[in-house]
């Protein structure tokens, strides 16, 4: 029982060094490159599934808009490094928005250490989905982020696990997406070969989405994009056009 408390307490110390040293490799970055985030507004989205899917119908949406926008969308973690050298190319581009996956793996490593939110949107829980980590440590490294005071905070109200993270709450405003919503509740949905199309009640208007992207699932994440859309304040036509817009086909 000693030896395995000495391991415990060897991890834990090892874990705290690698923490503190991303943090301080994190202040360099963003020193280094001159604080970029101060221009623009990050969106970051968490979940075990969908979160590629999500990232694209934001940043269509928000070319609708005519904002300029970046997105970094990966299922696989990334290194410090990368996201703060994207996020420099960003601003260099002249994006005012940025969207991101973000993976949890990126969030034990404290990728994302110091980073403004401004929103950030979980699209669910599936435990099937985790691969190397356990249910809680995949939540603790998820209230990393939600942790970071994002302004808004969007969360996927049918998940069955939606009890377990509805705690997560945005400084200005945190809206639910899913059938047992009210915010953002999705009305019925219908299914095609080549394509999903959904009918969704945001704020009690009546609209209808269309992806290209097949499949039940599809519903959700179209959904989720117009949860994140809708709390940044964006008008029904611009998220209808932009959902319509991806296609992950090319």
């Amino acid at each position: 029982m000693a030896n395995r408390e000495k391991s415990n307490q060897g991890k834990n110390k090892n874990g705290g060094l690698k923490a503190g040293r991303q943090k301080l490799k994190a202040k360099m970055l963003k020193s280094y490159y001159g604080n970029p985030m101060k221009d623009m507004k990050l969106i970051a989205i968490t979940g075990t599934t969908g979160k590629v899917a999500v990232a694209h119908y934001v940043h269509e949406i928000l070319r609708a808009t005519g904002e300029q926008v970046a997105v970094l969308a990966s299922d696989q973690p990334f290194k410090i490094g990368m996201l703060h050298k994207f996020l420099s190319d960003a601003w260099k581009a002249g994006a005012n928005y940025v969207v991101v996956t973000v993976p949890a793996e990126a969030l034990r490593d404290n990728v994302f250490y110091g980073l403004p939110v401004t929103v950030a949107a979980m699209t669910d829980f599936a435990t099937a989905g985790l691969n190397d980590m356990e249910p809680e440590e995949y939540l603790a490294n998820e209230k990393t982020l939600f942790d970071m005071k994002p302004g808004i905070v969007i969360l996927n109200h049918d998940d069955l696990n939606y009890d377990t993270f509805a705690e997560f709450k945005g400084k200005d405003k945190t809206i639910t997406f899913g059938q047992s919503s009210t915010d953002v509740k999705i009305l019925n949905s219908k299914l095609y070969a080549k394509g999903t199309e959904a009918t969704v009640s945001l704020n009690s208007e009546i609209v209808t989405l269309a992806t290209f992207l097949a499949g039940e699932t599809a519903v959700s994440y179209m959904a989720c994009a117009a949860a994140i859309a809708y709390g940044l304040g964006i008008s029904t036509n611009q998220i209808i056009d932009g959902i319509a817009e991806y296609n992950p086909a090319g």
